[in-house]
């Protein structure tokens, strides 16, 4: 793509002119194709950008409307409806599953917590290959959730971090459908969504948001990388394998109509990017959790090596923390969860920061795609500027 020839909307405060830079040159430099990136800082919009494309034949611009898919982006927004009955009092994270949930109890699951499904612990990771799954089964989530509920654990529960992919959703979603008595996506939609006034859901509710939806693009990637990444594949055991590819999933999956009409909320959620920037505010300033869910959300579970990824991870509940690789920022403590190809989401309370981006041309990394980095590189220089 030439990328001198995107336009790039949108405002940004006094101070925060390097983000917009950064922004521009992600197109100019780093094979952006249509994106979009919002700040807000002490409930003010610092930052708040959109450029380039809806899609690949650059027939229509990308719009502050424009709704892209976030993969796992939508997983921190599972996490915020789980803390949210927590807060509650309504959900202990350190109950057994099967306390909301009977079934999950079967095949040695009785005992394992609910902190464990937040945490990437439970054991299912995945569903075993003895029992393939077809892309279009994701949709079903009642054959999900009932696959789930019978799975063997892939590994000894709580002995090893080993990321729930695919099986986040499932897992945590039905905890919160047997407690809050309705699906998630209508729970994230009244309790958290709906309040702040922020475009984002879980799975399209509504057909006519279909139109508005950018078309996502597989990664880019030279013959060396894809070599790479199938002989990673092919090389990976059965409990990565379990998680990864079972069944395996492409960019372009998101594109189906079914696809973005289903329930999965560990990769299907919808949203702009000033969207996920105001529900991970909410969380800074108080709305959504109480200072002790907060506190909770993103206490330290522990560094590890994730058992499937292989990557050094520091979780709290249900959310990346900034950790050693300074993924949000410079603070260690500020949480978010990014996405397949490089979307995220996150808050740091302590500089009563929270973004958003969301982007249509993946990269080939789970995490810390280096646009995002560059754009929150530059967000920190201007705040650190300003000394408030």
């Amino acid at each position: 793509m030439d990328g001198a020839t995107a336009t790039v909307h949108g405002e940004c405060a006094p101070g925060f002119e390097p983000v917009r830079e950064a922004f521009e040159e992600n197109f100019r430099e780093r094979g952006e194709l249509g994106a979009a990136f919002t700040a807000i800082r002490h409930g003010e919009v610092v930052v708040d950008l959109w450029g380039g494309w809806s899609g690949p034949d650059r027939a229509a611009a990308w719009r502050p409307d424009t709704l892209a898919n976030v993969w796992s982006t939508t997983k921190g927004m599972t996490a915020i409806c789980a803390h949210r009955l927590a807060d509650a009092g309504e959900l202990d994270v350190d109950a057994p599953v099967a306390k909301y949930w009977p079934e999950f109890a079967a095949a040695g699951k009785s005992e394992v917590p609910v902190r464990w499904l937040l945490t990437h612990r439970s054991g299912v990771p995945g569903i075993g290959l003895d029992r393939p799954v077809a892309v279009e089964e994701l949709y079903d989530w009642d054959l999900m959730t009932s696959l789930f509920a019978a799975q063997e654990p892939l590994y000894e529960p709580g002995s090893a971090g080993g990321y729930h992919a695919l099986a986040y959703g499932w897992l945590v979603g039905e905890v919160v459908r047997r407690i809050a008595g309705q699906g998630i996506r209508e729970f994230f939609a009244e309790q958290v969504a709906g309040p702040l006034g922020a475009d984002f859901s879980i799975g399209l509710a509504a057909d006519d948001d279909l139109g508005r939806c950018a078309t996502l693009v597989d990664p880019v990637m030279t013959e060396e990388m894809a070599n790479a990444l199938a002989t990673a594949f092919a090389a990976a055991g059965p409990v990565a394998q379990a998680a990864l590819t079972n069944p395996r999933l492409a960019g372009h999956h998101a594109n189906e109509p079914a696809f973005r009409r289903a329930v999965m909320p560990a990769l299907n959620g919808h949203g702009t990017a000033r969207a996920i920037a105001t529900i991970y505010h909410g969380l800074v300033d108080g709305t959504l959790l109480s200072p002790s869910a907060l506190a909770r959300a993103r206490e330290s579970q522990g560094k590890e090596i994730d058992a499937v990824l292989g990557l050094p991870n520091e979780w709290g509940l249900g959310f990346y923390l900034g950790s050693d690789a300074r993924g949000f920022g410079p603070n260690p403590t500020a949480f978010g969860h990014d996405g397949l190809g490089g979307s995220t989401g996150a808050a740091d309370p302590e500089n009563g920061l929270a973004f958003g981006y969301t982007l249509n041309q993946l990269g080939p990394l789970i995490r810390d795609d280096p646009r995002k980095m560059a754009l929150v590189q530059a967000l920190y220089t201007c705040v650190e500027s300003r000394h408030t």
